[in-house]
């Protein structure tokens, strides 16, 4: 017995099964190490070379994605073949008599992962009969959750852009979502927006959770850019919230409900992706919105109100840098 070949082989088997169901089955752990340190290699390459270039960053996303998959199998694969080659006598050639060379075990362990059938070797009577079930068996366990994992994943991607496109449905820009919404005398139909949308930010927040490859599936056209969109979203809640006069606001549990969405959604991806920006964002346009005929208060008053999300604005600029965006004027 070659303890060597063991060791390494099983030392393979930890870190691709471990990667893959800390990646794929535990929601709250976010991605596996490897997985983690493969993403962030792979979106720091790619904005290395991207430049003005927006779509080669829109392949980062699929790349890490399917990059993810060949590190794990290619691990589960070694890992099995290190194991088979750490005796001598583990496997039988049907048809020639003789050793078993290296390829012939790489032939074995992989017909064996995918679930093949039988080919032209077979193990020892004994353990390693039992091995190559566990072979198979770790086979079946990682197509099916491998198929799981990238259909979910892209399902949330097209969430993702939905909440998007929501978003800048209502404007391109906070200041013209309100003065579009506001009738002369209230924010007519605004509240359902605010609903629905702080509802599909929820679901990107459990998204990226579960998934954090969701980050790095980058959006080439700004109006289908979350990051954009998000942004432009929460400040229109803080010119609501700062900028217009009370009895002139919508319901402000929507309001409220809205903003909880966008800084829970905030305090996600702060954990991973996102460094804030070292200063504030410009103040909002609330001469815009004033010029609009939208009811609002002094520029002075709402300057003053605004350190009070400061911090909060900052992680938005920051995330927008992450994603290689600038602030939507």
């Amino acid at each position: 017995m070659n303890y060597v070949y063991l060791g390494l082989g099983s030392l393979c088997l930890l870190l691709a099964v471990g990667d893959l169901l800390w990646t794929t089955v535990w929601v709250e752990g976010g991605a596996g190490p490897m997985t983690s340190r493969l993403m962030g290699w792979t979106w720091n390459a790619f904005r290395g070379v991207a430049g003005n270039r927006p779509r080669w960053l829109s392949v980062a996303g699929p790349v890490i994605l399917v990059g993810s998959l060949v590190v794990w199998i290619t691990l589960l694969w070694a890992g099995w073949t290190f194991v088979f080659a750490a005796a001598e006598n583990a496997l039988v050639d049907t048809r020639n008599a003789g050793p078993i060379s290296w390829t012939e075990r790489l032939y074995f362990v992989g017909y064996s992962v995918f679930t093949m059938g039988n080919g032209d070797f077979t193990p020892r009577d004994g353990v390693w009969q039992v091995v190559t079930a566990l072979t198979t068996a770790s086979g079946m366990l990682f197509v099916t959750l491998s198929v799981t994992y990238v259909l979910s994943v892209l399902d949330a991607v097209t969430q993702k852009r939905s909440l998007a496109s929501s978003i800048s449905g209502l404007g391109p820009r906070s200041a013209e979502i309100l003065v579009t919404s506001w009738d002369g005398e209230e924010f007519h139909g605004l509240e359902l927006p605010l609903n629905t949308i702080a509802t599909q930010i929820n679901t990107l927040t459990s998204n990226h959770k579960a998934y954090p490859i969701l980050h790095y599936f980058y959006a080439p056209d700004t109006e289908r850019a979350p990051a954009t969109a998000i942004t432009v979203f929460d400040e229109t809640l803080t010119l609501l919230r700062f900028g217009v006069p009370e009895q002139h606001r919508p319901n402000e549990l929507a309001i409220r409900q809205a903003r909880t969405s966008v800084g829970s959604y905030l305090d996600t991806v702060d954990t991973t992706f996102v460094e804030p920006a070292d200063e504030p964002p410009p103040m909002p346009a609330i001469s815009a919105v004033r010029d609009g005929g939208v009811p609002t208060v002094g520029v002075e008053e709402f300057r003053d109100a605004l350190p009070a999300v400061d911090d909060r604005r900052r992680q938005l600029s920051g995330l927008l840098q992450s994603d290689e965006r600038r602030w939507p004027q």
